[in-house]
């Protein structure tokens, strides 16, 4: 045992261990009694290494009433590891048939793409082509205000914004009229009270 105490795979190596030399059945708080007597294991670790053997089935578990009580057996324990390497033998086999499968799609990848002349050839074009199509893209970009869609566009928002705007302007002709035939108030004084020039008039 180093000075930094037991690993968990030493822990777990004893824990079982315990199990199968005595053949009895446990509760935790036996086990945390008995384990660091016997084995080592330092009481307030005895939890998890017991938790880490039930999840690998190396070490069974029932309630009974309401206890949980625990045991392992060395043929029982030889049976788990068995099934266990069987599981990632077929786990392991599955990997090595996908890594057959993306091997192989790289290599199909890769056909045609074989280093050449011809190949270095090309791809220089393609880049010099791409050099070419980026520089007519920025100055496409400087012209861009001049460009006959974006300025129709603007003439239309320009058309409407000019009929709103006269819309409104003869609004405010009607309220005069309106004002002046029912209050009398004349235009110039109606522009006066609310700050509209002289020369407010349609476009």
């Amino acid at each position: 045992m180093s000075k930094k105490g037991l690993s968990l795979a030493e822990k777990r190596k004893r824990l079982e261990a315990l199990f199968h030399e005595t053949k009895e059945f446990y509760q935790l708080k036996e086990l945390e009694r008995d384990a660091p007597k016997m084995k080592g294991i330092v009481t307030n670790t005895v939890k998890d290494v017991l938790q880490s053997l039930v999840d690998d089935n190396l070490v069974n578990t029932d309630k009974i009433g309401t206890s949980n009580y625990y045991w392992s057996f060395p043929s029982s324990a030889l049976q788990s590891r068995k099934a266990r390497i069987e599981e990632l033998m077929l786990e392991l086999q599955k990997l090595k048939e996908k890594n057959t499968e993306l091997q192989s799609n790289i290599d199909v990848a890769y056909d045609g793409r074989e280093n050449s002349d011809d190949r270095a050839t090309l791809l220089k074009k393609v880049a010099e082509l791409e050099a070419i199509n980026k520089k007519h893209q920025e100055n496409l970009a400087l012209f861009r205000e001049c460009d006959p869609a974006l300025l129709e566009a603007k003439e239309n928002h320009a058309n409407l914004a000019l009929e709103c705007g006269n819309r409104w302007t003869e609004n405010i002709f009607l309220i005069q009229s309106y004002c002046f035939k029912k209050f009398n108030i004349e235009r110039a004084d109606f522009n006066q009270q609310f700050g509209i020039p002289e020369e407010f008039d349609t476009l």
